[in-house]
């Protein structure tokens, strides 16, 4: 089910933006080829990605570094800082994030929850 998240004008392109939509927190991207939407919290130590950085379409996440494809989800670099987190990855493997279907019409982005 498409649920309409925001007008299209209300998120600058290269920003992210957090919103609960259909019961799920998810994140909203806007690139250059379109808006891209990814559970909200990293799959690592569940850190918040709308406070990470957006760099060369993936988010890299505000904690310990692990980055994803915005477009795909795919782990691009696990938890990488600092150094030694990569201890933990016995207990939290390596895991792409959750994605989800945005599309575009009337002025508004919807994204399918």
């Amino acid at each position: 089910m498409f649920v309409s998240v925001c007008k299209t004008d209300a998120l600058a392109q290269g920003a992210a933006a957090k919103f609960d939509v259909g019961g799920q927190a998810i994140v909203l991207f806007h690139l250059t080829d379109g808006y891209f939407a990814t559970q909200r919290r990293c799959p690592h130590m569940f850190a918040p990605l709308d406070r990470g950085s957006v760099v060369d379409g993936k988010v890299v996440c505000p904690l310990h570094k692990a980055s994803f494809d915005i477009r795909t989800g795919a782990v691009k670099n696990w938890a990488c800082w600092p150094k030694g987190i990569q201890l933990l990855d016995f207990i939290r493997p390596s895991k792409d994030l959750k994605t989800f279907l945005v599309k575009v019409e009337g002025g508004q982005v919807w994204v399918d929850v």
